[in-house]
């Protein structure tokens, strides 16, 4: 609430008048001056408690002999002391904490919950005159709607639908506290926490997801490196000079190995030859003469 220096000015400057006022009464008749200076005390007590200062973001409600007067503010406004009462009220969007509630979900898993509930007073009348003091009575609306929507959620859903969860729970305070002058802006769910021995099993369960999907990948690439061999045999089977070729990569790849060095050395045309011997023999026909 901000401070309201301008009722302590006018005291002062009251308290200034009256002491100008005593000073001449005093002057005729001195018991006179006791009697104005004390009554000019009271009256600039009285005056001053009248000059009330509203910050731009509060409103001041004003019951004049316990009925609705008005609302007013911001900035400076009068009452009447002794006949106006005023309650004043912040209308800046409002934080209320929900205390960590120990819950039991839809499957019977113990969970403890804390939220947070931020709200905001659209029409500060209704907000006084509705509730009898609308923070903690909306502290508890949303306690209990937490309770009554996490009991229908199972605890993957919980885990999972965060976001729609706080949804649900927000639209149930909404509907609860309708026609109250405020305004529900969200609802955010800060910490679920379990047993030990529930996260220890979901702890395993992951890594088993985990270790299965990396068993999976393995066998999906050794699948395609078996496809991919598959097809280039099939190719160096078709090219006459492909496996030569391999040949030759296989043993330049070996060049620059610095502790064994292996050298093959086998001339193509024997190569060759050993391939057509091989294909006359399953032919059955004598295999051809070298100078052929």
């Amino acid at each position: 609430m901000v401070v309201n220096y301008i009722s302590g000015l006018v005291f002062l400057g009251l308290m200034f008048l009256g002491l100008v006022v005593a000073g001449l009464a005093a002057a005729f008749h001195p018991a006179l001056a006791v009697l104005v200076g004390l009554g000019w005390f009271v009256m600039s007590c009285v005056v001053s408690s009248g000059v009330r200062l509203a910050a731009q973001w509060e409103r001041a409600v004003v019951l004049r002999l316990g009925k609705y007067s008005g609302t007013k503010g911001p900035g400076l406004f009068l009452v009447i002391p002794g006949v106006d009462q005023v309650r004043m009220v912040d209308t800046r969007v409002l934080a209320v904490n929900i205390p960590k509630q120990q819950l039991i979900t839809r499957d019977n898993v113990p969970v403890t919950i804390d939220a947070a509930l931020f709200y905001q007073v659209l029409t500060p009348a209704e907000a006084i005159l509705m509730v009898q003091d609308y923070r903690y009575v909306i502290a508890q609306y949303a306690q209990t709607s937490l309770r009554d929507v996490i009991g229908q959620m199972t605890l993957d859903q919980l885990l999972v639908e965060r976001e729609q969860i706080a949804h649900a729970i927000e639209q149930h305070v909404v509907k609860d506290t309708k026609g109250w002058g405020l305004n529900v802006t969200a609802l955010r769910i800060q910490d679920i926490d379990m047993p030990e021995e529930l996260k220890k099993m979901m702890s395993r369960q992951a890594s088993a997801e985990r270790e299965k999907r990396a068993t999976i990948t393995k066998a999906e690439g050794d699948r395609e490196a078996a496809v991919n061999l598959a097809l280039a045999a099939r190719t160096m089977a078709e090219s006459p000079g492909a496996m030569q070729l391999r040949t030759l990569q296989s043993i330049d790849g070996l060049g620059p190995s610095a502790s064994n060095t292996v050298v093959l050395a086998v001339p193509i045309e024997i190569l060759e030859s050993l391939h057509l011997a091989a294909s006359a023999f399953r032919n059955h026909t004598p295999p051809p003469s070298a100078s052929a």
